[in-house]
């Protein structure tokens, strides 16, 4: 049986942190959507998403095929429902699907905005994501489940008597390295992954959990509820942000309340704001609308998509936007959104070319060796450049 998870509607809401990938691939917790899934259910899985983006993230039909909505996090619940499927049934919650059961000619020609006319209704709660907020304020929930899922019936391995472990949920992993650190798990679990180190001098608070090959430098701080990706290095003092991964916030500043995607790289002492001086909701740049959309939130800090940087001493207004690609540097405020593939800053923006962009990657790509910029890769970032051609039109 083939488990695939597909977008609807809140890929577009997303933006632009789904420019690049399916809903289910985004990080939150501990685990990507998609690993959440592929754990609960024993599983391997594929993605049924926009066409450009299938041929990183191809499909795969089998006889028999569960689709499952990738915006929507796994839990004992919808496992036990989702299993009652029989072919041709759909689980609805309201208005959202959230799993249909189809055989291999139904599956091809699969729409999630279609009317299958076999319903189970699901009245039961549950975790979905619809905005990028979402991932910051929803984060807790999810590196709870996950840090007791991934830790059911296993012992953590030993760190080093240097450190000090506050409370009882922690687990580290074998090759997680750490020393004359201090964990607090009054407030939430905290999980090292394999391979991960952190450096003399840090305090964290749970829940916290770092991912394989990531380093937390020396005398960070930071509070739950955080998650830094793989392959990612991080300083300073973070707090409820969630790093995907092959990023760098290696120095001193603030990060709160935010999201970074791959391959971010945050300059020296910048910072975000995270909280308005007059205390007042925070509104973030709406793809969808173009427009700023009220958030409901009072404390709503960075929404930094791919492949975006920023210089040294950046400063950011609280609830900014950065799109795919841009490249954010100068003195003052930057404006709470900035384009996709966009250079600049505070004095205004210009459009990043696109082949000094791919230049740019290329070097960081080649600072992983187990990961290449193939022509997947970058046909990727191309239909990406297009698609947000009328944001720049806008800004510059």
């Amino acid at each position: 049986m083939a488990i695939i998870l597909f977008d609807d509607n809140a890929h577009q809401t997303l933006l632009p942190l789904t420019y690049t990938r399916p809903v289910a691939d985004l990080r939150i917790g501990i685990m990507t959507i998609a690993e959440k899934w592929a754990k609960y259910l024993n599983s391997t899985y594929s993605f049924h998403t926009l066409d450009y983006l299938q041929a990183k993230f191809p499909v795969k039909i089998e006889a028999d095929n569960i689709f499952i909505n990738g915006a929507v996090c796994p839990d004992e619940g919808l496992l036990e429902a989702i299993d009652k499927l029989q072919t041709g049934q759909a689980l609805k919650y309201n208005d959202q699907l959230i799993a249909v059961r189809l055989n291999a000619t139904d599956a091809a020609a699969f729409d999630a905005g279609a009317d299958f006319g076999d319903l189970v209704v699901y009245t039961n709660l549950f975790v979905a994501i619809k905005y990028p907020e979402d991932i910051f304020r929803k984060n807790d929930i999810e590196l709870r489940k996950d840090f007791q899922l991934l830790t059911k019936g296993r012992t953590s391995a030993s760190i080093s008597p240097t450190n000090t472990i506050i409370g009882t949920d922690f687990f580290a992993e074998e090759g997680a390295v750490a020393e004359c650190s201090t964990f607090n798990t009054h407030n939430g679990p905290i999980y090292l992954s394999a391979n991960t180190q952190v450096w003399e001098g840090t305090n964290i608070r749970g829940a916290f959990a770092i991912c394989e090959h990531s380093q937390v430098k020396m005398g960070a701080k930071i509070y739950g509820a955080t998650t830094v990706g793989p392959y990612s290095r991080v300083g300073g003092e973070i707090n409820n942000a969630i790093i995907w991964g092959y990023s760098s916030k290696g120095h001193e500043g603030y990060l709160g309340n935010s999201v970074l995607g791959e391959w971010c790289n945050i300059g020296a002492d910048s910072n975000n704001s995270n909280l308005k001086n007059n205390y007042a909701e925070v509104k973030l740049w709406d793809y969808t609308t173009t427009r700023f959309r009220k958030t409901g939130l009072q404390f709503c800090g960075l929404i930094m998509a791919d492949h975006a940087k920023c210089g040294i001493n950046t400063m950011f207004n609280t609830g900014t936007v950065v799109g795919v690609g841009a490249n954010v540097f100068g003195a003052g405020f930057p404006s709470n959104f900035v384009p996709d593939f966009s250079w600049g800053g505070a004095k205004g923006f210009e459009v990043y070319a696109f082949n000094k962009m791919l230049e740019t990657t290329q070097r960081v790509f080649d600072r992983r060796e187990h990961r290449t910029f193939n022509e997947v890769e970058q046909n990727l970032l191309k239909a990406v450049f297009e698609q947000t051609e009328e944001y720049r039109q806008l800004f510059m």
